[in-house]
């Protein structure tokens, strides 16, 4: 994922910021909950496409910060 463009995208719902998920190839959104998927290289930014994090998946992200 290339820095600029994780610069300058935020989550679709709660326009706060996005954290890259290398090993899942997602972009995390900590604020919705939601995880972004990349497919191909490109991040499909709909929140109908988006994987709700469980607690625990939150907790650890958030733990990580």
């Amino acid at each position: 994922m290339d820095p600029k463009l994780l610069d300058i995208l935020v989550c679709p719902v709660t326009k706060g910021p996005l954290i890259f998920d290398r090993q899942a190839q997602e972009l995390i959104a900590l604020e919705s909950g939601l995880a972004y998927p990349i497919r191909d290289g490109i991040p499909v930014m709909l929140e109908d496409e988006a994987r709700r994090l469980s607690a625990d998946e939150l907790e650890s992200w958030r733990a990580k910060r």
